[in-house]
């Protein structure tokens, strides 16, 4: 079967609950989108108001107070929001790549670290972080058993390595600019090679199920998995998965019974959160951010700004300022266009005004370098 490069924007949409926001409570809403990129605390709000109706930023305080939701790094080296019942198999399937990125880092070694150093002291740095501990507690504690200062890349790559979850420290987001960890509430196994297997063909399944249809490539652009690890997760599941045509011939895989909307669903008008994983979930963008406008999107060091959707494809950014939020297009929109998207910013003004009007200001020095818009409005709040 062929599907069109439209028909899997559609797909996509669908599984992002972007094409209605979807009656679900928060901790349901992650699990059917997977997961959610929180490396900005205020990310994980602006993601669940475009998919949830109603959406109660309260419920979500709830849900990762209680670590029914939990943020760890993950998937990309990168912190996520997941469902607490999802991360034992999330993080044995990430456990090669953590390993390998975090504990073999250059930057590790010659601080005088080793894997097998960062393999002794994890056990006692775990027992210790069994309750709540600042990021500075558990440096120390390093810096206990080791004798002496240890530097601060080090703490840096065990921190991302180890199976530690945030605890909040909001507000005005649940997480706030202090850290603080607990160790996961159920240990993965980790340095066992068929517990990593068997956690990335689960991940690569779930994967498919919010993300899908995609390529293998696709799977370890979302993962950062190396391909070969990712292709015999692929051959573990094949026998259960179906397999596709994309439109350029490429080799797509999908869960069995899978909703593919046709391609000529409308889509609604959207306000993206900064890094959302539409975006980055692909080796092949263009799913969703025409070519033309990648790299207005994602920038050179990785930060990738809110966006408009328009149609179900990225049409431009938005930040907030004073008196609303500025929308900066990258082609001409229509009269219906603005007026959806109007419609869009005075919801996120309500959710933005209770917690922080400014969410994404500090990463202003972006449009200071010039925003190639072809039109720019301030949308009231």
């Amino acid at each position: 079967m062929v599907i069109t490069a439209r028909a899997l924007n559609r797909s996509t949409l669908h599984r992002q609950l972007l094409l209605e926001r979807a009656p679900l409570g928060v901790t349901e809403a992650v699990r059917r989108v997977v997961c959610l990129q929180a490396q900005h605390p205020g990310s994980p709000y602006v993601a669940l108001w475009n998919r949830v109706a109603g959406f109660d930023p309260a419920r979500l305080d709830g849900a990762v107070s209680g670590f029914e939701l939990v943020r760890s790094t993950l998937m990309r080296l990168t912190l996520h929001l997941v469902h607490a019942e999802d991360y034992r198999a999330f993080r044995e399937g990430m456990e090669p790549t953590l390993r390998g990125s975090r504990l073999h880092d250059p930057r590790f070694t010659k601080a005088g670290f080793t894997a097998a150093d960062a393999d002794a002291l994890l056990p006692g740095l775990l027992e210790y972080a069994g309750s709540a501990r600042t990021g500075a507690e558990l440096r120390g504690h390093i810096e206990e058993g080791r004798g002496g200062p240890v530097e601060a890349v080090v703490w840096r790559m065990v921190r991302q390595y180890a199976p530690l979850w945030h605890v909040p420290t909001g507000p005005p987001w649940s997480f706030g600019t202090a850290q603080s960890f607990v160790t996961a509430g159920e240990l993965p196994a980790l340095r066992d090679p068929e517990a990593s297997a068997a956690g990335l063909a689960v991940l690569i399944r779930r994967y498919l199920e919010g993300f899908g249809p995609a390529s293998v490539p696709d799977m370890a652009q979302f993962t950062t998995a190396p391909r070969g690890l990712v292709r015999e997760a692929v051959a573990s599941l094949e026998g259960g998965l179906d397999r596709l045509e994309g439109a350029d011939g490429t080799v797509l895989y999908d869960v069995p019974g899978a909703v593919r909307p046709d391609e000529d669903v409308s889509a609604p008008p959207r306000l993206l959160a900064m890094w959302d994983s539409v975006l980055l979930a692909y080796a092949d963008r263009s799913r969703v951010i025409p070519p033309a406008y990648r790299k207005q999107v994602i920038r050179v060091n990785g930060d990738t700004l809110p966006t408009l959707l328009v149609d179900g494809y990225v049409a431009g950014v938005w930040r907030p300022v004073d008196g609303g939020i500025e929308a900066s297009a990258f082609h001409p929109l229509t009269a219906a266009d603005w007026e959806g998207l109007a419609a869009e910013a005075a919801s996120l003004g309500a959710l933005l005004a209770a917690r922080d009007p400014r969410v994404y200001g500090r990463y202003d020095h972006w449009w200071a370098k010039g925003i190639p818009a072809a039109e720019t409005r301030v949308l009231p709040c």
